[in-house]
């Protein structure tokens, strides 16, 4: 009799099924389409970000004098950069991860990327006060100082709402990955596979 039992007993624990399914959970392949989409999108609102500054600021550039000059030419030179930070991140966007593990560390590693940007951000709104404060010397170039250090604090509020907006619809979806991995909100739960 014992043989029997222990044959049955062993069968259960092999057999896999899913015990619990949380209701309207995503799926891998949606969570991860998702997050994809969501890094899509955020080059893309960076990259269109950039092409109209670049484009406004030389147009604009043109036709004023003084700070106003100054702060569209920043704003085109400034927005070179980002624009090759849109295209590179865009271009260089993987694939889908393999797992939920995966998945969920690079979506944390983009909401690392995008905190330790937006730390960046606010040093260059300092950087653009300190500009400001600075064109006030006699001595200095003061159109250009005021104009490129309101055109960094423009740059630099517009990529700190940029990233932590990003950083928001990112942490989003850590719940939806922990799910996978059987943690609850109430703590840690335990997921059968049985």
């Amino acid at each position: 009799m014992k043989l029997p039992l222990t044959l049955l007993f062993s069968v259960l624990l092999s057999t896999c099924a899913p015990a619990q399914t949380p209701v309207n959970a995503p799926t891998l392949d949606e969570l991860e389409t998702a997050r994809l989409n969501h890094q899509r999108q955020a080059m893309l609102v960076l990259g269109g970000w950039a092409v109209g500054n670049i484009g406004l600021g030389l147009a604009l550039r043109e036709r004023s004098s003084g700070s106003s000059r100054r702060f569209h030419e920043m704003n085109a030179i400034w927005n070179v950069v980002n624009l090759g930070i849109a295209g590179i991140g865009y271009l260089t966007l993987g694939e889908a991860a393999p797992t939920a593990l995966a998945g969920w560390q690079e979506n944390q590693g983009f909401q690392k990327i995008l905190l330790f940007n937006a730390g960046l951000d606010v040093g260059y709104v300092l950087g653009g006060l300190y500009l400001m404060e600075r064109s006030r010397r006699p001595d200095a170039d003061g159109d250009r100082l005021q104009g490129y250090g309101r055109s960094i604090i423009l740059q630099g509020g517009f990529l700190f709402l940029f990233d932590l907006v990003n950083f928001a619809i990112a942490s989003g979806r850590d719940d939806d990955y922990a799910a996978m991995f059987g943690r609850v909100n109430d703590g840690i739960g335990l997921l059968l596979t049985f």
